[in-house]
Protein backbone atom coordinates (compact mmCIF):
# COMPACT_ATOMS: atom_id res chain seq x y z
CA UNK A 1 0.00 0.00 0.00
CA UNK A 2 1.22 3.28 -0.80
CA UNK A 3 1.03 6.60 0.87
CA UNK A 4 0.44 9.02 -2.08
CA UNK A 5 0.74 7.65 -5.72
CA UNK A 6 0.92 10.47 -8.47
CA UNK A 7 -0.34 10.12 -11.96
CA UNK A 8 1.38 12.14 -14.35
CA UNK A 9 4.40 12.20 -15.04
CA UNK A 10 5.34 15.66 -16.69
CA UNK A 11 7.24 18.47 -14.89
CA UNK A 12 4.41 18.97 -11.99
CA UNK A 13 3.96 15.56 -11.52
CA UNK A 14 7.77 15.14 -11.32
CA UNK A 15 8.19 17.81 -8.78
CA UNK A 16 5.33 17.23 -6.62
CA UNK A 17 7.26 13.59 -6.57
CA UNK A 18 10.74 14.76 -5.57
CA UNK A 19 9.25 17.16 -3.04
CA UNK A 20 7.49 14.16 -1.58
CA UNK A 21 10.29 12.07 -1.35
CA UNK A 22 12.03 14.47 1.05
CA UNK A 23 10.23 12.76 3.65
CA UNK A 24 8.93 9.63 4.90
CA UNK A 25 6.52 8.74 2.85
CA UNK A 26 5.97 5.62 0.22
CA UNK A 27 5.26 7.23 -3.02
CA UNK A 28 4.42 5.94 -6.76
CA UNK A 29 4.86 8.06 -9.31
CA UNK A 30 2.80 6.32 -12.98
CA UNK A 31 2.74 7.62 -16.33
CA UNK A 32 1.05 5.95 -19.14
CA UNK A 33 3.80 6.87 -21.56
CA UNK A 34 7.98 4.84 -21.45
CA UNK A 35 9.30 7.50 -20.84
CA UNK A 36 9.04 10.81 -18.48
CA UNK A 37 7.53 14.04 -19.32
CA UNK A 38 6.68 12.77 -22.99
CA UNK A 39 3.61 15.13 -23.75
CA UNK A 40 3.29 19.05 -22.94
CA UNK A 41 6.44 19.02 -21.16
CA UNK A 42 8.51 17.80 -24.19
CA UNK A 43 6.73 20.10 -26.47
CA UNK A 44 6.28 23.83 -24.93
CA UNK A 45 8.25 26.90 -25.10
CA UNK A 46 10.51 26.34 -22.40
CA UNK A 47 10.36 29.86 -21.07
CA UNK A 48 10.00 30.54 -17.03
CA UNK A 49 7.97 33.31 -17.49
CA UNK A 50 7.98 36.72 -14.75
CA UNK A 51 4.10 36.65 -13.84
CA UNK A 52 3.11 40.10 -15.23
CA UNK A 53 0.49 38.47 -17.26
CA UNK A 54 -2.04 36.15 -15.20
CA UNK A 55 -4.81 37.71 -13.55
CA UNK A 56 -3.98 38.92 -9.91
CA UNK A 57 -4.85 36.74 -7.25
CA UNK A 58 -5.63 33.95 -9.16
CA UNK A 59 -3.32 30.69 -8.31
CA UNK A 60 -1.72 31.53 -11.61
CA UNK A 61 -0.12 34.35 -10.56
CA UNK A 62 0.56 33.87 -7.33
CA UNK A 63 2.60 30.15 -8.40
CA UNK A 64 4.04 31.84 -10.99
CA UNK A 65 5.78 34.89 -9.14
CA UNK A 66 6.73 32.11 -6.51
CA UNK A 67 7.96 29.42 -9.29
CA UNK A 68 9.90 32.03 -10.90
CA UNK A 69 11.76 32.80 -8.04
CA UNK A 70 12.91 29.11 -7.19
CA UNK A 71 14.07 28.40 -10.24
CA UNK A 72 17.82 29.41 -10.35
CA UNK A 73 18.45 27.31 -6.57
CA UNK A 74 16.71 24.60 -8.41
CA UNK A 75 17.95 24.44 -11.78
CA UNK A 76 21.84 24.04 -9.38
CA UNK A 77 20.90 21.17 -7.35
CA UNK A 78 19.65 19.19 -10.58
CA UNK A 79 21.99 19.99 -12.82
CA UNK A 80 19.53 21.94 -15.49
CA UNK A 81 20.24 24.18 -18.10
CA UNK A 82 18.73 27.44 -16.80
CA UNK A 83 18.99 31.21 -17.86
CA UNK A 84 17.19 34.11 -16.66
CA UNK A 85 17.64 36.45 -20.23
CA UNK A 86 14.24 38.55 -19.31
CA UNK A 87 11.59 39.16 -21.78
CA UNK A 88 10.28 41.74 -23.82
CA UNK A 89 6.89 42.71 -24.72
CA UNK A 90 6.78 44.97 -27.95
CA UNK A 91 4.66 47.98 -28.93
CA UNK A 92 3.80 47.93 -32.36
CA UNK A 93 1.06 50.73 -32.27
CA UNK A 94 0.91 53.70 -31.01
CA UNK A 95 -3.11 52.68 -29.36
CA UNK A 96 -1.17 49.32 -27.78
CA UNK A 97 0.61 51.95 -25.27
CA UNK A 98 -2.79 51.49 -23.16
CA UNK A 99 -2.43 47.89 -23.07
CA UNK A 100 1.36 48.31 -22.27
CA UNK A 101 0.50 50.59 -19.21
CA UNK A 102 -2.46 47.97 -18.02
CA UNK A 103 -0.04 45.30 -17.90
CA UNK A 104 2.49 47.70 -15.55
CA UNK A 105 -0.03 47.95 -13.26
CA UNK A 106 -0.93 43.96 -13.32
CA UNK A 107 2.93 43.72 -12.72
CA UNK A 108 2.69 45.85 -9.70
CA UNK A 109 0.13 44.05 -7.98
CA UNK A 110 1.93 40.43 -8.38
CA UNK A 111 4.87 42.17 -7.51
CA UNK A 112 6.69 41.93 -10.81
CA UNK A 113 9.45 44.07 -11.69
CA UNK A 114 9.29 45.60 -15.42
CA UNK A 115 10.66 48.53 -17.02
CA UNK A 116 8.81 50.42 -20.11
CA UNK A 117 11.15 51.01 -22.82
CA UNK A 118 11.31 53.79 -25.42
CA UNK A 119 11.46 52.15 -29.54
CA UNK A 120 15.15 53.07 -29.43
CA UNK A 121 15.96 51.83 -26.05
CA UNK A 122 14.15 48.28 -27.25
CA UNK A 123 16.00 48.85 -30.61
CA UNK A 124 19.40 49.22 -29.00
CA UNK A 125 18.52 45.97 -26.86
CA UNK A 126 17.21 43.81 -29.66
CA UNK A 127 18.84 44.89 -33.51
CA UNK A 128 17.20 42.71 -35.14
CA UNK A 129 13.52 43.84 -34.05
CA UNK A 130 11.01 45.61 -36.75
CA UNK A 131 12.39 49.21 -37.05
CA UNK A 132 9.06 50.38 -36.61
CA UNK A 133 8.22 49.24 -33.08
CA UNK A 134 7.17 52.21 -30.69
CA UNK A 135 8.44 50.34 -27.44
CA UNK A 136 8.40 47.70 -25.00
CA UNK A 137 7.83 46.31 -21.57
CA UNK A 138 11.00 44.77 -19.94
CA UNK A 139 10.55 41.69 -17.22
CA UNK A 140 14.16 40.79 -16.57
CA UNK A 141 13.14 38.20 -14.24
CA UNK A 142 11.92 35.54 -17.22
CA UNK A 143 14.23 32.97 -18.35
CA UNK A 144 14.67 29.98 -20.38
CA UNK A 145 15.05 26.33 -19.30
CA UNK A 146 15.69 23.06 -20.59
CA UNK A 147 12.57 21.12 -19.47
CA UNK A 148 13.00 18.04 -20.82
CA UNK A 149 16.36 18.22 -18.18
CA UNK A 150 13.82 19.83 -15.31
CA UNK A 151 11.53 16.80 -15.75
CA UNK A 152 13.98 13.89 -16.41
CA UNK A 153 16.87 15.13 -13.20
CA UNK A 154 13.70 15.52 -10.74
CA UNK A 155 12.25 12.59 -11.37
CA UNK A 156 15.96 10.73 -10.66
CA UNK A 157 15.86 12.45 -7.50
CA UNK A 158 13.29 11.22 -6.83
CA UNK A 159 13.69 7.70 -7.63
CA UNK A 160 16.85 8.31 -5.53
CA UNK A 161 15.79 8.96 -2.52
CA UNK A 162 12.81 6.19 -2.76
CA UNK A 163 10.10 7.36 -4.87
CA UNK A 164 8.92 3.88 -7.23
CA UNK A 165 8.65 5.23 -11.23
CA UNK A 166 6.36 3.01 -12.65
CA UNK A 167 6.20 3.91 -16.79
CA UNK A 168 3.83 2.06 -19.87
CA UNK A 169 1.68 2.52 -16.73
CA UNK A 170 -1.65 3.51 -18.15
CA UNK A 171 -4.80 4.07 -15.85
CA UNK A 172 -8.09 2.51 -16.75
CA UNK A 173 -10.21 2.87 -13.76
CA UNK A 174 -9.92 3.65 -9.80
CA UNK A 175 -11.70 2.11 -7.27
CA UNK A 176 -12.68 3.35 -3.66
CA UNK A 177 -11.84 1.13 -0.84
CA UNK A 178 -11.56 1.20 2.68
CA UNK A 179 -8.65 2.81 3.27
CA UNK A 180 -7.78 5.07 -0.26
CA UNK A 181 -8.04 3.59 -3.62
CA UNK A 182 -7.23 1.08 -5.90
CA UNK A 183 -5.82 1.76 -9.37
CA UNK A 184 -6.53 -0.63 -12.26
CA UNK A 185 -3.78 -0.40 -14.98
CA UNK A 186 -3.98 -0.75 -18.87
CA UNK A 187 -0.91 -3.59 -18.06
CA UNK A 188 -3.09 -5.96 -16.11
CA UNK A 189 -1.63 -4.52 -12.78
CA UNK A 190 -3.32 -2.64 -9.85
CA UNK A 191 -1.65 -0.21 -7.51
CA UNK A 192 -3.08 -0.01 -3.85
CA UNK A 193 -2.90 4.00 -2.68
CA UNK A 194 -4.14 6.15 0.54
CA UNK A 195 -4.50 9.04 -1.23
CA UNK A 196 -4.00 9.71 -4.98
CA UNK A 197 -2.65 13.28 -6.86
CA UNK A 198 -3.88 13.37 -9.91
CA UNK A 199 -1.69 15.41 -13.00
CA UNK A 200 -2.54 13.48 -15.71
CA UNK A 201 -1.95 16.56 -17.78
CA UNK A 202 -5.05 16.76 -20.68
CA UNK A 203 -6.06 13.71 -19.39
CA UNK A 204 -7.29 14.81 -15.70
CA UNK A 205 -10.67 15.36 -16.58
CA UNK A 206 -11.06 12.20 -17.56
CA UNK A 207 -8.74 10.84 -14.37
CA UNK A 208 -11.09 12.90 -11.98
CA UNK A 209 -14.48 11.44 -13.87
CA UNK A 210 -13.15 7.70 -12.70
CA UNK A 211 -14.07 8.28 -9.30
CA UNK A 212 -17.70 10.71 -10.40
CA UNK A 213 -15.59 14.16 -10.25
CA UNK A 214 -17.07 16.02 -13.18
CA UNK A 215 -16.41 19.34 -11.36
CA UNK A 216 -13.78 20.74 -14.34
CA UNK A 217 -13.22 19.83 -18.27
CA UNK A 218 -9.82 20.19 -20.22
CA UNK A 219 -10.17 21.58 -23.77
CA UNK A 220 -6.68 20.40 -25.34
CA UNK A 221 -5.27 24.09 -26.86
CA UNK A 222 -2.63 22.87 -30.10
CA UNK A 223 0.47 25.14 -30.73
CA UNK A 224 2.82 24.62 -33.54
CA UNK A 225 6.14 25.53 -33.40
CA UNK A 226 9.40 25.83 -35.60
CA UNK A 227 13.10 25.20 -34.28
CA UNK A 228 15.53 27.07 -36.15
CA UNK A 229 19.39 25.80 -35.95
CA UNK A 230 22.14 27.36 -34.22
CA UNK A 231 22.77 29.93 -36.68
CA UNK A 232 23.77 32.72 -34.88
CA UNK A 233 24.78 33.49 -31.10
CA UNK A 234 22.47 37.03 -29.97
CA UNK A 235 19.92 36.67 -33.52
CA UNK A 236 17.64 37.46 -30.32
CA UNK A 237 18.78 38.33 -26.23
CA UNK A 238 15.84 37.97 -25.00
CA UNK A 239 12.23 36.46 -24.75
CA UNK A 240 10.66 38.14 -27.54
CA UNK A 241 6.57 38.44 -27.43
CA UNK A 242 3.72 40.41 -29.22
CA UNK A 243 1.03 41.73 -27.01
CA UNK A 244 -0.95 39.13 -25.32
CA UNK A 245 -4.26 37.99 -26.27
CA UNK A 246 -7.32 36.01 -25.04
CA UNK A 247 -5.91 33.14 -27.07
CA UNK A 248 -2.45 33.26 -24.67
CA UNK A 249 0.69 35.22 -25.00
CA UNK A 250 1.33 34.89 -28.57
CA UNK A 251 3.60 34.16 -31.25
CA UNK A 252 7.02 34.46 -29.40
CA UNK A 253 10.42 34.26 -30.89
CA UNK A 254 12.92 32.78 -27.97
CA UNK A 255 16.32 31.45 -27.75
CA UNK A 256 16.77 28.38 -26.05
CA UNK A 257 19.16 27.01 -23.45
CA UNK A 258 20.75 24.94 -26.23
CA UNK A 259 21.47 27.83 -28.82
CA UNK A 260 18.41 27.00 -31.04
CA UNK A 261 15.46 29.54 -31.27
CA UNK A 262 11.71 28.72 -31.14
CA UNK A 263 9.21 30.54 -33.03
CA UNK A 264 5.79 30.04 -32.15
CA UNK A 265 3.06 28.74 -30.92
CA UNK A 266 -0.10 28.85 -32.98
CA UNK A 267 -3.43 28.68 -30.44
CA UNK A 268 -6.71 26.42 -31.66
CA UNK A 269 -8.37 24.06 -29.27
CA UNK A 270 -8.88 20.99 -30.98
CA UNK A 271 -11.09 17.69 -30.48
CA UNK A 272 -8.50 15.78 -30.35
CA UNK A 273 -6.18 14.53 -27.19
CA UNK A 274 -3.61 12.27 -29.15
CA UNK A 275 -2.69 13.80 -32.58
CA UNK A 276 0.64 16.10 -32.79
CA UNK A 277 0.31 16.73 -36.31
CA UNK A 278 1.72 20.34 -37.89
CA UNK A 279 -0.01 21.74 -41.18
CA UNK A 280 0.72 24.24 -43.97
CA UNK A 281 -1.76 26.51 -43.04
CA UNK A 282 -0.83 27.30 -39.14
CA UNK A 283 2.88 26.96 -39.74
CA UNK A 284 2.36 29.96 -42.53
CA UNK A 285 0.10 32.30 -40.20
CA UNK A 286 2.95 31.99 -37.52
CA UNK A 287 5.21 32.60 -39.71
CA UNK A 288 3.47 35.78 -40.83
CA UNK A 289 2.95 36.54 -37.02
CA UNK A 290 6.26 35.91 -35.55
CA UNK A 291 8.05 38.19 -38.80
CA UNK A 292 6.10 41.35 -37.66
CA UNK A 293 8.18 41.41 -34.95
CA UNK A 294 11.56 40.26 -36.07
CA UNK A 295 11.32 40.83 -40.03
CA UNK A 296 14.76 38.83 -40.11
CA UNK A 297 13.69 35.61 -39.19
CA UNK A 298 16.15 32.80 -41.70
CA UNK A 299 13.21 30.65 -41.87
CA UNK A 300 15.93 28.60 -44.01
CA UNK A 301 17.35 27.80 -40.96
CA UNK A 302 14.75 25.41 -40.01
CA UNK A 303 15.48 22.15 -38.86
CA UNK A 304 11.59 20.90 -37.61
CA UNK A 305 8.29 21.68 -36.68
CA UNK A 306 6.58 20.34 -33.98
CA UNK A 307 3.31 21.11 -31.85
CA UNK A 308 2.32 20.55 -28.03
CA UNK A 309 -1.38 20.14 -26.48
CA UNK A 310 -2.09 22.20 -23.53
CA UNK A 311 -4.53 21.73 -20.84
CA UNK A 312 -7.15 24.60 -20.73
CA UNK A 313 -9.30 24.22 -17.96
CA UNK A 314 -13.15 24.98 -17.99
CA UNK A 315 -12.18 26.93 -15.16
CA UNK A 316 -10.00 29.49 -16.57
CA UNK A 317 -7.76 28.94 -13.75
CA UNK A 318 -5.41 26.16 -12.16
CA UNK A 319 -7.19 23.54 -10.62
CA UNK A 320 -5.56 22.41 -7.45
CA UNK A 321 -7.60 21.20 -4.58
CA UNK A 322 -8.73 17.97 -2.75
CA UNK A 323 -12.26 16.57 -4.61
CA UNK A 324 -15.31 17.11 -3.53
CA UNK A 325 -16.03 13.83 -4.26
CA UNK A 326 -13.20 12.56 -1.60
CA UNK A 327 -10.77 14.30 0.22
CA UNK A 328 -7.96 12.11 -0.45
CA UNK A 329 -8.01 12.65 -4.33
CA UNK A 330 -6.11 15.74 -5.09
CA UNK A 331 -6.58 17.46 -8.40
CA UNK A 332 -3.55 19.47 -10.49
CA UNK A 333 -5.06 19.92 -13.32
CA UNK A 334 -5.57 22.58 -15.66
CA UNK A 335 -1.91 23.52 -15.37
CA UNK A 336 -1.60 25.38 -19.27
CA UNK A 337 1.16 28.47 -19.42
CA UNK A 338 2.43 29.74 -16.86
CA UNK A 339 2.73 26.22 -15.72
CA UNK A 340 6.37 25.10 -16.45
CA UNK A 341 7.39 28.72 -14.39
CA UNK A 342 4.93 27.76 -11.86
CA UNK A 343 5.60 24.06 -11.60
CA UNK A 344 7.82 23.99 -8.60
CA UNK A 345 5.69 26.16 -6.81
CA UNK A 346 3.14 23.87 -7.67
CA UNK A 347 4.76 20.69 -6.06
CA UNK A 348 5.50 23.09 -2.97
CA UNK A 349 1.96 24.25 -2.80
CA UNK A 350 0.53 20.20 -3.20
CA UNK A 351 2.82 18.91 -0.45
CA UNK A 352 2.43 21.38 2.28
CA UNK A 353 -0.96 23.13 1.66
CA UNK A 354 -3.26 19.81 0.91
CA UNK A 355 -1.13 16.73 1.91
CA UNK A 356 0.59 18.20 5.13
CA UNK A 357 -2.88 18.89 6.35
CA UNK A 358 -4.12 15.55 5.94
CA UNK A 359 -0.59 13.64 6.86
CA UNK A 360 2.06 13.78 9.34
CA UNK A 361 4.86 14.90 7.00
CA UNK A 362 8.14 13.44 9.11
CA UNK A 363 11.57 14.18 7.31
CA UNK A 364 12.92 11.76 5.20
CA UNK A 365 16.64 12.48 6.74
CA UNK A 366 18.66 10.54 3.69
CA UNK A 367 16.63 12.51 1.46
CA UNK A 368 18.92 14.40 -0.87
CA UNK A 369 17.94 17.79 -2.88
CA UNK A 370 20.45 17.75 -5.60
CA UNK A 371 21.75 14.74 -7.84
CA UNK A 372 25.28 14.00 -9.02
CA UNK A 373 26.54 15.96 -11.45
CA UNK A 374 26.52 15.10 -15.32
CA UNK A 375 29.81 15.11 -17.51
CA UNK A 376 29.21 18.23 -19.67
CA UNK A 377 32.81 18.02 -22.28
CA UNK A 378 31.20 20.53 -23.97
CA UNK A 379 31.17 22.85 -21.01
CA UNK A 380 34.76 22.15 -19.88
CA UNK A 381 38.12 24.06 -21.02
CA UNK A 382 40.30 22.14 -23.61
CA UNK A 383 42.75 20.75 -20.81
CA UNK A 384 39.88 19.23 -19.13
CA UNK A 385 38.49 17.80 -22.11
CA UNK A 386 41.89 16.67 -23.10
CA UNK A 387 41.84 14.70 -19.52
CA UNK A 388 38.52 13.74 -19.40
CA UNK A 389 39.24 11.98 -22.92
CA UNK A 390 42.02 10.26 -21.86
CA UNK A 391 40.62 8.59 -18.74
CA UNK A 392 37.37 7.95 -20.13
CA UNK A 393 37.83 7.11 -23.95
CA UNK A 394 33.99 7.03 -24.87
CA UNK A 395 33.45 10.79 -24.48
CA UNK A 396 35.67 11.43 -27.35
CA UNK A 397 33.71 9.28 -29.31
CA UNK A 398 31.28 11.22 -31.22
CA UNK A 399 27.79 10.11 -31.67
CA UNK A 400 26.03 13.02 -32.61
CA UNK A 401 28.14 15.41 -34.98
CA UNK A 402 25.62 18.18 -35.25
CA UNK A 403 25.31 18.14 -31.22
CA UNK A 404 28.55 17.24 -30.34
CA UNK A 405 27.07 14.39 -27.90
CA UNK A 406 29.55 11.26 -27.26
CA UNK A 407 28.90 7.77 -26.60
CA UNK A 408 29.89 8.67 -22.94
CA UNK A 409 26.93 11.33 -22.35
CA UNK A 410 24.62 8.70 -23.96
CA UNK A 411 26.09 5.97 -21.70
CA UNK A 412 25.96 8.32 -18.14
CA UNK A 413 22.03 8.64 -18.62
CA UNK A 414 21.89 4.67 -19.25
CA UNK A 415 23.41 4.30 -16.12
CA UNK A 416 20.80 6.58 -13.68
CA UNK A 417 18.00 5.94 -12.15
CA UNK A 418 15.45 7.21 -14.73
CA UNK A 419 17.38 5.71 -17.88
CA UNK A 420 16.15 6.34 -21.27
CA UNK A 421 14.83 3.39 -23.05
CA UNK A 422 13.69 4.96 -26.58
CA UNK A 423 16.07 6.68 -29.26
CA UNK A 424 13.28 9.41 -28.73
CA UNK A 425 14.14 9.53 -25.37
CA UNK A 426 17.54 9.46 -25.21
CA UNK A 427 17.32 12.66 -27.96
CA UNK A 428 15.39 14.57 -24.97
CA UNK A 429 18.31 13.82 -22.14
CA UNK A 430 21.15 14.26 -24.38
CA UNK A 431 20.28 16.09 -27.61
CA UNK A 432 21.59 13.74 -29.58
CA UNK A 433 19.46 13.64 -33.10
CA UNK A 434 18.38 17.22 -32.06
CA UNK A 435 20.67 18.82 -34.59
CA UNK A 436 20.43 19.74 -38.26
CA UNK A 437 20.28 16.37 -39.38
CA UNK A 438 17.36 15.13 -37.11
CA UNK A 439 19.02 11.86 -36.48
CA UNK A 440 19.61 10.97 -40.46
CA UNK A 441 23.48 10.30 -39.23
CA UNK A 442 23.54 8.97 -35.63
CA UNK A 443 20.58 7.04 -35.26
CA UNK A 444 21.86 3.77 -36.39
CA UNK A 445 24.53 4.44 -33.75
CA UNK A 446 22.34 5.31 -30.83
CA UNK A 447 19.89 2.09 -31.96
CA UNK A 448 22.91 0.19 -31.42
CA UNK A 449 24.23 1.62 -28.15
CA UNK A 450 20.51 0.80 -26.92
CA UNK A 451 20.52 -2.58 -28.42
CA UNK A 452 23.73 -3.55 -26.49
CA UNK A 453 23.24 -1.74 -23.47
CA UNK A 454 19.74 -3.58 -23.01
CA UNK A 455 20.77 -6.70 -24.39
CA UNK A 456 18.25 -7.08 -27.13
CA UNK A 457 18.11 -6.98 -30.50
CA UNK A 458 18.68 -3.87 -32.86
CA UNK A 459 15.02 -4.42 -34.28
CA UNK A 460 13.93 -4.28 -30.75
CA UNK A 461 14.41 -0.60 -30.04
CA UNK A 462 11.65 1.47 -30.22
CA UNK A 463 11.58 4.91 -31.50
CA UNK A 464 9.16 6.13 -28.42
CA UNK A 465 6.26 4.06 -27.04
CA UNK A 466 6.43 0.08 -27.39
CA UNK A 467 5.96 -1.29 -30.66
CA UNK A 468 7.91 1.51 -32.57
CA UNK A 469 10.82 0.14 -33.72
CA UNK A 470 12.53 2.07 -36.72
CA UNK A 471 14.66 -1.26 -38.08
CA UNK A 472 11.98 -3.88 -39.04
CA UNK A 473 14.86 -6.47 -40.16
CA UNK A 474 18.31 -7.34 -41.07
CA UNK A 475 18.87 -5.94 -44.42
CA UNK A 476 21.09 -8.99 -45.30
CA UNK A 477 18.52 -11.19 -44.24
CA UNK A 478 16.05 -9.52 -46.76
CA UNK A 479 18.33 -9.59 -49.35
CA UNK A 480 18.67 -13.44 -49.17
Amino acid sequence: MYDITIIGAGVVGALIARELSFYQLKVALIDKDSDVGNATTMANSAIVHSGYDPAPNSLKAKLNVEGNAMFDQLCAELDVNFGRIGSLTLVMEDEQWLVIRQLVDRAKENNVPVTLLSGDEVRQMEPNVNPMVKGGLLAPTAGIVNPFQLCVHAVENAVDNGVNLFLNSEVIGIEKTSDGFSIDLKNGSSIDTKYVINAAGIYSDKIAMMIGDNSFKINPRKGEYYVLDHFGFGFVNHVIFPLPTDKGKGILITPTTSGNYLVGPSSEFVDTRSSLATDMATLKAVRESATQLIPSIPFNQVIRTFSGLRATPSTHDFIISESKVDGHFINVAGIESPGLASSPAIAKYVVNKLIGKQLLLVKNELASRSIKPYIHPLNMDFAAREKLISEHPEFGDIICNCEKISRGEILQTLNRSCPPHSIKAIKKRTRAGFGRCQGGFCQTRVISILADFYKIDPTEVDYDEKGTPVLIEDSKESAK
